[in-house]
């Protein structure tokens, strides 16, 4: 892979930070208001029996300086968004958004201080953690057709790889409520998302009103780790998707993404 060239990141000052993030938040809130998108609902009276596909992470996972009751915090944070997610039906032509059903996550809900990061940074706030739920229904929405309208790739690589099972780069970052994921629902198809927790997992799983004739599977090409003239060190992959015509055996392939993340560790150590 060729050599690509990242900047050095930029250190803003917290009352920019703060003024730049109440500007955004209000700019998508407008959007949400003056747009005409229809969006999905919850609907748990109508369940669907052909799987597309199923996918669970691990709840707690001991990360290199990051006390733990971060993470169990995480698991109280993730069942109160899922509240707001579980059962949700995508008919042809609607939108699903995370923030726009979730809302916004405060202690006056029951959300408690999680883990999130700031440019690169280990740090906690309220709500943190939810990451890991859109990094799971990112990944379960590219073995769908389901048109992935809105995605923010992880800009940092915070942690070596432990046990990784999917391509690195194949999550989806979260921020109320300007960095979000919404997919589309172009086909002619209904869709439902089901999310749950049990002991050692979030789980999910994405079905269909219609037995697709057709698979899908993602795979990652051109990985690579770059030493930057500032002196850091970065990541890069890219992730294509290949769709497997059941009928004809037709196979096709297109490229879903190429990410570029500063390493926040030594790719020695990693």
């Amino acid at each position: 892979m060729k050599f690509q060239s990242i900047s050095q990141p930029k250190t803003r000052s917290a009352l920019r930070k703060f003024f730049g993030k109440e500007f955004f938040i209000f700019k998508r809130r407008l959007i949400w208001l003056l747009k005409k998108s229809t969006y999905s609902a919850i609907d748990k009276n109508m369940k669907f029996e052909n799987s597309l596909i199923m996918h669970k992470s691990f709840l707690l996972r001991p990360l290199k300086d990051v006390d733990m009751y971060l993470q169990h915090n995480k698991v109280t944070n993730l069942k109160l968004a899922i509240q707001h997610l579980d059962g949700v039906v995508i008919k042809p032509g609607q939108t699903f958004s995370i923030w726009k059903m979730v809302g916004k996550p405060t202690a006056a809900k029951g959300y408690l201080d999680g883990l999130i990061l700031d440019n690169g940074k280990i740090s906690k706030g309220v709500g943190g953690g939810l990451c890991q739920l859109g990094n799971l229904l990112y990944w379960m929405a590219l073995h769908t057709p389901l048109t992935i309208k809105e995605r923010w790739r992880h800009g940092y690589d915070v942690f070596p790889d432990i046990n990784r099972s999917i391509p690195f780069a194949c999550g989806a970052t979260l921020s109320y409520n300007y960095i979000d994921l919404q997919l589309v629902n172009n086909t002619d198809k209904t869709c439902q998302i089901r999310l749950w927790l049990d002991d050692e997992y979030l789980n999910g799983e994405i079905t269909c009103d219609t037995e697709l004739k057709c698979t899908y599977e993602i795979f990652e090409t051109d990985h690579s780790f770059q030493h930057q003239w500032w002196g850091g060190y970065t990541r890069h992959n890219k992730i294509h998707r290949r769709k497997i015509d059941l009928g004809n055996n037709n196979v096709t392939e297109e490229l879903v993404t190429e990410n570029n993340a500063i390493m926040m560790y030594s790719p020695l150590i990693g």
